[in-house]
Parts: C-alpha cells; structure tokens; sequence
C-alpha cells in the first residue's frame, strides 16, 4: 500500500528526515507520534506527495505506483484519485457550504455534479450530518466542520487518508467521536490511515504506533 525507503528532506542547510523507512499495508491504521520538530507532518506530506523528497537517495511507491515517475498533472492525478486528506483546522471554504466543499475533489476528478452531489450526500448521512448540507462553515461546530472535512476527504472513494493532528483543534467529546469514526471508516469503506498525532489515545487505538525522533522513526509499537 505504502513502501517508504531512505526518505531524506532537507530545507536549505536543515536536514529534516533522516532516512525514514516505512511500509504500511492495506486496511491498516498506523500513527506516527513524537515531539514538535520531529518531521511528523514534513514525512506526511511527502507520503501525500504534497511535497519533495531526495530521489537520488530513496523512494516512494503507494498503490504499487513510483512516485519519483510522476511529475504535474499526472502527480495531481494520483494525489486526487488515490489519497485523501484530514488537516487539524478543517481548510473548508467560507463562502461555500458542507456539500459544496465536499464536493471539491469530485468537480477537481471531472464527476459530473448530481453523481458528486448525490455522493456528497450519502456521506453527510453516513457521518449523520444529513441536515446539515446547505449549511456554510461558520454555521457548524468545530466537530461538525471535522466531519464535513472527512466527508470532502471520503468523496472520490481514496484508498488511503492521511491525518495531520485532526482532533487537535476539536473539544474532548468530538475528539472521541472523530477517533471512533476513523475505525469505523476503515470498517465500512476499508480506507488505509496514517494519522500524524500529539493526542496519545487516538495513537493508542492506532492498529501501530511510530514514533519519530530527529527526523527519522526510532520504534515501532504493535496495538493489536
């Protein structure tokens, strides 16, 4: 699903990761825990291709596709196909409302919009926010904007979803019912997550647990 070899960043003079190995396997629900600076969300990016990593040195194959072969457009193609993404302060559009920003990755994949729109619904009804579609961000609760985030995350059926912090910015109760959702999420759709996290439960429920030191992952924990 995901095969990290020697992952090396470097941001001018700082070396950020370190040679990071990682392998994660379908349907699997791994966290990457450690302290700030660690490279957690630098690695996440680059696992979801939204950043570089040194080619002459490692590699990244997700999907058994080669990242380092994919460049532009068709790199944007395989981002918006085959991943999904959940970010710790939701990065939905204001002036837009629940099913419209979900329905983002649909329109940017070319669906026509009733198939988007119809898809976008299921999903509010699946993360029981069916009443909630017309309305604009600022009209929901930081929990209920997490699931909309989800939902946007969901709508193009991606194999894999990478999580930065995503209960971060939520209150203890929408903590919780977000962690719950991602298991049943991986129940119901079978989705592949990574899920980078300061939050030491939603770790704890992971199926594997990383921990990341200096740039690169220093253990491993077995969770089932």
């Amino acid at each position: 699903m995901i095969r990290a070899n020697n992952i090396h960043k470097y941001y001018d003079d700082l070396h950020v990761l370190k040679g990071v190995h990682l392998d994660v396997q379908q349907k699997e629900i791994v966290s990457i825990v450690g302290a700030s600076g660690a490279g957690k969300t630098t690695l996440l990016q680059i696992l979801g291709t939204l950043d570089s990593f040194e080619k002459s040195s490692g590699s990244l194959h997700i999907n058994n596709t080669n990242i380092s072969e994919l460049k532009g457009k068709e790199l944007a193609k395989f981002r918006n196909e085959n991943l999904g993404f959940i970010f710790q302060f939701h990065q939905l559009l204001p002036e837009f409302t629940a099913i419209e920003n979900i329905c983002i990755p649909a329109f940017i994949k070319k669906t026509p919009k009733q198939k988007a729109e119809k898809r976008a619904k299921e999903l509010l009804s699946f993360l029981g926010l069916s009443h909630r579609g017309s309305h604009k961000p600022n009209e929901l609760s930081g929990g209920e904007q997490q699931r909309v985030a989800v939902a946007r995350a969901l709508i193009n059926n991606p194999s894999i979803i990478l999580a930065d912090e995503p209960s971060g910015n939520l209150d203890t109760e929408s903590a919780e019912n977000l962690h719950n959702l991602f298991f049943k999420l991986r129940d119901e759709f079978g989705q592949t997550f990574v899920i980078v996290t300061h939050n030491e439960e939603l770790a704890d429920m992971a199926d594997r647990k990383l921990e990341m030191q200096d740039g690169i992952i220093i253990g491993q924990k077995e969770l089932v």
